[in-house]
């Protein structure tokens, strides 16, 4: 769904992560910009993020990471793009924790993703190169 969507200037990367230690599904990096994406499909309410998900986002936020969340309803063909530090919310509470910006498809999405990220990232320096 991510890949085939995704804007120019931008590579994704779909993690398989059998030993279950919460990173998310893709790993994007946009015109210099990254951020992980857990996906999911929610059944009713119910999200299904599991405790390591919840925990890998938490830490990687209070990092200074970007993550998020993209819920895909069964019913509806709507997106729901949560932060990754909402994930406690999200998984006790499911989507009715109202803390998802809704999308009507990847192109509003990203369109309005790029501004978050362009702010989130304004604020760190370039790395100093490399002396040998």
């Amino acid at each position: 769904m991510i890949r085939k969507n995704l804007p120019p200037k931008s590579s994704a990367t779909r993690i398989e992560n059998s030993h279950g230690g919460g990173v998310p599904d893709v790993h994007v990096v946009w015109d210099g910009l990254p951020f992980w994406v857990e996906l999911k499909v929610a059944k009713y309410n119910a999200v299904g993020l599991r405790p390591n998900q919840v925990a890998w986002h938490m830490s990687y936020s209070y990092g200074g990471g970007v993550s998020f969340i993209l819920v895909k309803r069964q019913k509806k063909p709507s997106l729901l793009l949560f932060d990754g530090d909402s994930a406690p919310r999200l998984h006790t509470e499911g989507i009715a924790c109202g803390l998802a910006v809704e999308f009507c498809d990847s192109a509003s999405l990203f369109k309005a993703l790029r501004p978050r990220l362009v702010n989130h990232y304004a604020g760190f320096c370039a790395p100093a190169p490399l002396r040998s």
